[in-house]
C-alpha cells in the first residue's frame, strides 16, 4: 500500500500532503481527550507493532505493495486518534529511514493509511458493535469486521487518488483488479490478526482497550477493578 514517489502528478500529491497535515493537525487536539495513563504505553506499543508488520511486503502489481496495515487494531486500542499520530508516525519513520514509501508520497500514504484505513475501520467497528450483544466477544467480532472493512476501503482511496492523477502508464482498470483483489485477501489476514490482539488483550485487561470502554464498563470491569483493590490492600 506504500505509494513511491512520481507514482501520483504533484498537484495530486500536494493535495494529500494538505488533507495529511489537517488531519494530523486535528489528530493532536482530538488525541488529548484520549491520553491517559492507560492509552499512552498502548499507543507505543500499537505504533511498534504497526510498524513491525507494516515492514513485511510483497508486490500486488502496478508499481505498489501490499501488506498490513493495522489502522483499526490501532484504532480500538488506543482510539482513533491516537492511532492517526501512531501511523503517521510510523510511515514518517519508514520513509525517511527505510525507503519505504516515497518522501514526496508522504502525504498520500498518510492519508490511505493513517485517515482512510483507521478511520475507515474505526466507523464500522463501532456500527458492528453496536449491533452486537455487549460482550468482550462483541468486542473482538467487531473489530474483525472493522480491519476486514479498512483495507479495501483503503485500497478503494488509492484507486481513486490514481484515476485523478496517477503517473504510471496503467490502465485503471488493472491497478483496480490488482489492488482489490489482493486487498480483499489481505483484509482476511488483517481481520484474523486483530481479532487475535483484540481478543487477547481485551480477555486480561478490557480497560486497555478504547474501543471496549462503554461496552465492558459493568460488571467485568468493576470486577477487576475489585480484585486489583483487594490484592493492594493484602500486599
Amino acid at each position: 500500500m506504500h505509494v513511491p514517489d512520481g507514482f501520483l502528478d504533484v498537484p495530486t500529491s500536494v493535495a494529500t500532503a494538505v488533507a495529511a497535515a489537517a488531519g494530523v493537525a486535528a489528530a493532536l487536539r482530538g488525541a488529548r481527550r484520549e491520553l491517559d495513563e492507560r492509552t499512552t504505553p498502548i499507543a507505543g506499543l500499537v505504533a511498534v507493532f504497526v510498524f513491525a508488520g507494516q515492514m513485511i511486503t510483497f508486490p500486488v502489481g502496478a508499481g505498489t505493495s501490499g501488506h498490513l496495515l493495522g489502522g483499526t487494531l490501532a484504532a480500538v486500542l488506543a482510539g482513533p486518534w491516537l492511532a492517526t499520530l501512531a501511523l503517521a508516525v510510523v510511515l514518517i519513520v519508514q520513509a525517511f529511514l527505510f525507503a519505504d514509501g516515497g518522501i514526496t508520497a508522504l502525504g498520500t500514504n498518510v492519508v490511505l493509511m493513517g485517515l482512510v484505513a483507521v478511520w475507515a475501520g474505526w466507523i464500522t467497528f463501532r456500527a458492528a458493535r453496536s449491533i452486537l450483544r455487549r460482550s468482550s466477544r462483541a468486542v473482538t467480532v467487531a473489530a474483525a469486521v472493522g480491519a476486514f472493512v479498512s483495507v479495501p476501503a483503503t485500497a478503494a482511496a488509492f484507486i481513486a487518488l490514481f484515476a485523478v492523477g496517477g503517473q504510471a502508464q496503467i490502465p485503471i482498470g488493472t491497478v483496480l483488479t490488482a489492488m482489490l483483489s489482493w486487498h480483499a485477501v489481505i483484509g482476511v489476514g488483517e481481520a484474523l490478526i486483530t481479532a487475535l490482539v483484540v481478543g487477547s488483550v481485551v480477555a486480561v485487561r478490557p480497560d486497555l482497550v478504547a474501543g471496549a470502554r462503554g461496552v465492558l464498563a459493568g460488571p467485568t470491569l468493576e470486577l477487576r477493578e475489585g480484585v486489583s483493590a483487594g490484592e493492594g490492600a493484602t500486599t
